[in-house]
């Protein structure tokens, strides 16, 4: 089950960042613990970082940086317009596939 739901996650992690942008600003360490306390333990970090590099180049965050305590300045990743736009496109996407999977499990019971 573990290699199945990797294979899952790809195609979805980036609409689940994305998701968890539009609640709140957040960096990537921060990112990475809320995705742990919703349930995603197994996510490594470096996973969510190259997440970010990929929405930052799609252009779907605003970034700000942050001063930091512990070191050199934190970046803050946002959701932006088009980035709302994406995330609406991806829960449909989602709405869609769950429907028809539901589907597809209600004809086998």
């Amino acid at each position: 089950m573990a290699k199945q739901m990797t294979e899952m996650l790809k195609g979805t992690l980036e609409g689940i960042v994305l998701a968890l942008l539009a609640g709140s600003p957040a960096y990537g360490y921060e990112i990475t613990a809320r995705l742990r306390d919703k349930g995603f333990t197994d996510i490594a970090e470096g996973t969510i970082y190259a997440i970010l590099v990929r929405i930052e180049q799609k252009a779907l965050v605003s970034i700000e940086k942050l001063p930091s305590e512990k070191g050199p300045p934190r970046k803050v990743y946002a959701l932006n317009p088009d980035g709302e736009r994406y995330l609406a496109e991806f829960w449909n996407t989602w709405s869609f596939l769950s429907e028809r999977l539901e589907q597809l499990r209600d004809e086998r019971s």
